[in-house]
């Protein structure tokens, strides 16, 4: 009885309060999902996890080695990566990060360049845009990933100092001076010898993954594979 009447209420909510897809605003997704079928379908995926060289290794090129990299999605200005990313860093939607986490760990499990992860890294938002948002949409993305993985997630092993304006909008010169020195390792005995799964929301020059990285590199026998949900064009 219990059950039908919950049933009857979200029924009667959905006709005021409609649960739409969270990378269209549009459909409605089946019963228990985030997305709809129709963009399940049409979400612009990579194959960055199959491609040792790829555009996201590409556009670190010289700047910090990587063992692998990828992007889940292509993010291009109000594509269907660009709703989901906005709804999950502005819309209070964290569920996104997680389930797109689950989502590519399904597809990494058997990825050659992914085996042999030791330990999950999100990079970190500073404690004062962490505390407004009210959680860091890179650990919600880490969670997914270590759920299907099987991998721990580290929250804190690295940590942002420095509170800097979004990005989006800088050169790449401008992006790098700003976080190059934003970031320091602070679990370094948890990270040593460790091979180390680095995960973002959003790729774009490059430079947060950069900084972070190169910190990380620092830290005696590790290595590092770096993941975003999506790739900015650019």
């Amino acid at each position: 009885m219990k059950n039908q009447i919950q049933q009857l209420w979200e029924g009667f909510s959905n006709l005021f309060y409609p649960n739409l897809c969270l990378a269209c605003n549009y459909n409605a997704p089946s019963a228990g999902e985030i997305f709809c079928l129709n963009c399940i379908i049409k979400l612009p995926k990579t194959k960055h996890h199959l491609e040792k060289e790829n555009e996201f290794t590409r556009r670190l090129w010289g700047r910090v080695e990587l063992n692998a990299g990828g992007a889940l999605f292509l993010y291009s200005k109000k594509g269907r990566a660009q709703r989901l990313i906005y709804n999950l860093k502005y819309k209070g939607k964290k569920e996104v990060g997680v389930e797109v986490g689950k989502m590519y760990g399904f597809k990494l499990r058997n990825a050659p360049l992914f085996q042999n992860l030791d330990v999950i890294v999100p990079v970190p938002l500073h404690w004062k845009k962490e505390r407004m948002r009210g959680y860091n949409q890179s650990t919600e993305f880490g969670k997914g990933l270590a759920e299907v993985l099987s991998i721990p997630l580290l929250v804190n092993a690295l940590k942002r100092n420095i509170h800097s304006d979004s990005q989006t909008r800088k050169s790449r010169e401008e992006r790098m001076k700003n976080v190059l020195e934003a970031f320091e390792v602070d679990r370094s005995k948890e990270l040593k010898g460790k091979h180390i799964l680095l995960v973002d929301d959003v790729l774009t020059t490059g430079a947060t993954i950069e900084a972070c990285a190169s910190k990380i590199l620092k830290v005696e026998g590790t290595k590092v594979s770096a993941l975003t949900i999506a790739i900015a064009q650019v």
